[in-house]
């Protein structure tokens, strides 16, 4: 992968930001002297700063200076960023990326009044350990920033290029995910304290267990349903046990709740205006 060689900054740097900036460094995508981080309080970037990172409060400085900008703000602060940094904005140089849940390109554009290239970028928390799952979307960047874009977050996990009116289900499927797998693996370690385990053992087991179902598809490249009869025999243990999950309801209800979910990221950014 060729190293970017322009500054890149993030505009509200959380957990999403900082990891997405640590995640460029290690992969020798950018350097830290290249990444300029803001925050409103800035105390908590020391760290940061110590190891090469510029930061800032001044968004307005930070975007000027950038050629990317990363917008990893919460939804109801996006439109007050946007004012802030419109002024600043030059259509033939800026890249804007945003992380923000239910705010499409278009909105963007109509806030800053400038018809400036947006990408849409959907990470999960695995960001922080390099396992996101990006999904990235455009209706008005070209070819070349989508696949800057796709560069950058490859450094931090896998990358899928999908239509923008799928942004919604993505935060869904792959943001809101995380917590519903983490939750099923929480499920499986009390299930495991319940048949005689401790629970910091029971937890290693159902921990385990979901990284090899997980790496067992990626790796094998095969569907699910192949991989569970193979070990579903006739009159069985696994088929009586996953039988009386579906009865009550366990596929049924991880569809509805990626459901829900997905309404309540389309109605983030409306109820912050």
């Amino acid at each position: 992968m060729k190293p970017y060689t322009g500054k890149i900054a993030i505009l509200g740097s959380g957990n999403i930001g900082i990891s997405l900036a640590k995640g460029l460094v290690k992969a020798n995508y950018a350097q830290a002297s290249q990444i300029h981080l803001t925050r409103r309080n800035i105390k908590k970037l020391d760290v940061l700063a110590a190891q090469g990172f510029n930061i800032s409060n001044d968004n307005i400085k930070t975007a000027q200076q950038a050629d990317i900008i990363v917008l990893a703000i919460l939804p109801q602060q996006l439109n007050e960023v946007l004012n802030q940094i419109a002024p600043v904005l030059d259509i033939k140089k800026h890249l804007l990326i945003s992380v923000v849940s239910g705010v499409s390109c278009n909105d963007i554009v109509k806030q800053t009044n400038k018809y400036v290239s947006v990408v849409r970028a959907m990470p999960n928390t695995a960001i922080a350990i390099g396992q996101s799952m990006t999904c990235i979307a455009s209706n008005n960047a070209s070819d070349e920033n989508i696949a800057e874009v796709k560069n950058m977050f490859e450094t931090v996990g896998s990358v899928s290029i999908i239509n923008e009116e799928l942004m919604t289900s993505a935060t869904a499927l792959c943001a809101c995910g995380i917590a519903f797998f983490l939750r099923s693996i929480r499920a499986a370690s009390q299930g495991g304290v319940e048949i005689g385990f401790h629970a910091d053992e029971a937890l290693k087991m159902a921990i385990q267990t979901a990284k090899g179902a997980a790496d067992l598809l990626q790796q094998m490249q095969s569907h699910p349903e192949q991989e569970i009869d193979k070990v579903t025999s006739p009159k069985g243990c696994t088929i009586a046990g996953l039988n009386e999950m579906e009865h009550n309801g366990f596929s049924s209800s991880l569809i509805k709740g990626i459901k829900l979910s997905s309404i309540k990221a389309g109605e983030l950014y409306k109820k912050g205006d």
